[in-house]
């Protein structure tokens, strides 16, 4: 299979000018350090350095949470530092999903854009 692939992959850059032979190689798959830099390219970096600092504080929070919960002594303040920690530990965990499912969408993104790519290749490669 791969080297059905590897021959559709060769056919498709023989077909594509220099330029777009370019762009085809930029969007191959990228590993998950790859991911993460992709994340702070684009319209959206801004929200994404936010959310970050806030997972940050929100983390620094939930450590805050954690030691007075264990130096409390009295039922309230044991329920009042637990609830705390466990809504900042949440806050983390959404923030963290947000950034996977901007990794997927990015992704799914390059992965159209190579459809797209090699399309038109082919169609151009047909009316020819």
């Amino acid at each position: 299979m791969k080297t059905n692939m590897e021959d559709i992959d060769k056919l498709i850059k023989e077909t594509l000018t220099e330029e777009e032979t370019k762009f085809y190689n930029s969007l191959e798959e990228q590993n998950v350090l790859g991911m993460i830099g992709g994340l702070f390219k684009g319209k959206n970096k801004w929200i994404l350095i936010l959310m970050n600092m806030m997972t940050l504080v929100f983390f620094g929070l939930f450590i805050y949470c954690v030691i007075n919960f264990f130096d409390a002594v009295e039922i309230k303040a044991l329920l009042k530092w637990g609830l705390g920690s466990l809504v900042f530990l949440i806050g983390v965990s959404m923030l963290k999903i947000f950034a996977w499912m901007q990794m997927d969408k990015n992704a799914l993104l390059r992965e159209m854009k190579r459809l797209e790519l090699q399309v038109s290749s082919l169609s151009g490669k047909m009316s020819q």
